[in-house]
């Protein structure tokens, strides 16, 4: 290796252990006793008793406890094979995006969200992958490729989901802003339908993208700088690019409904916390 190549990837990984250390310190405020999704289901290990309904067999009864009220019970036991989850994490340039110096661009946002998802999924003994080339597997040692692989850039405009076969019956999550072309994001969706996949998608804006507080004369580039757009009235365009965004946003909505997938929303200037924690319900909703 030379050495300006070991410089580069010096760089590189620089950020890489401040991103793992904050996605864990975010993961531990949002649920610091976190033991994974519970559910009933085959298993050895006691979760709760429950009343006995008309489709209970007798061999399902535990009479012991059942003697003690005058209501039978069902002994259930949590479900012990391990779940599925799978990540997309939106890297494109649009993604780069700030409205302020001092605010986190969508993608450190999108970044720190899917790994502190993962640090609490790996710490319940879920399966964690990545899209496209990281496939879901358990234990704290996933974290390492996962923090690599999130540190790459993708030097396209605009991010879609990378066609994957992902794990039948599992879940996903696509973190972006879905502000690019929908063709890729819902091919992606119904490929992972169609394999009994449910997910979630988490729209990640800036506030500046949701205000357009543009007046007079402005210029307008992609962060790749091939897409340009001058005019002198830029206040003429607020009401059409609003307008533009709620069909959007609608849009999504309507792929989520047909798909059974969900929706979630995040700002930059919004807490990650309260982020991560709607993430985590909405998949163990959907579990």
């Amino acid at each position: 290796m030379t050495a300006d190549l070991r410089q580069r990837a010096e760089g590189l990984a620089a950020p890489l252990p401040a991103l793992l250390a904050q996605a864990e310190h975010l993961a531990a405020s949002v649920l610091p006793g976190a033991h994974g999704r519970r559910r009933a289901g085959q298993g050895d290990e006691f979760w709760q008793y429950r009343p006995a309904t008309a489709s209970d067999g007798a061999a399902r009864i535990d009479w012991r406890r059942s003697g003690r009220a005058d209501v039978h019970f069902v002994r259930e036991t949590e479900w012990q094979a391990a779940q599925a989850v799978t990540l997309w994490v939106d890297r494109a340039q649009a993604m780069g995006f700030s409205g302020a110096k001092d605010r986190a661009p969508k993608a450190d946002r999108a970044r720190l969200l899917g790994l502190a998802l993962a640090v609490l999924l790996l710490k319940g003994g879920e399966r964690v992958g990545l899209m496209p080339d990281l496939p879901p597997r358990m234990g704290r040692a996933q974290l390492e490729p996962l923090t690599l692989t999130l540190g790459a850039d993708d030097m396209a405009d605009f991010g879609t989901p990378p066609a994957a076969l992902l794990p039948a019956r599992s879940q996903a999550v696509f973190l972006s802003d879905f502000l690019g072309p929908t063709e890729g994001l819902e091919r992606a969706v119904g490929q992972a339908v169609a394999r009994g996949v449910r997910g979630v998608l988490v729209q990640i804006l800036d506030p500046v993208e949701e205000e357009f507080p543009y007046q007079g004369r402005s210029i307008f580039e992609s962060m790749t700088g091939t897409l340009r757009h001058e005019t002198l009235r830029a206040n003429d365009l607020q009401t059409r690019y609003r307008d533009r965004l709620v069909a959007r946003k609608d849009a999504l909505a309507a792929l989520a409904r047909k798909s059974g997938w969900q929706v979630l929303s995040h700002h930059t200037d919004q807490s990650p916390a309260t982020a991560l924690m709607a993430l985590w319900q909405a998949l163990d909703g959907g579990r």
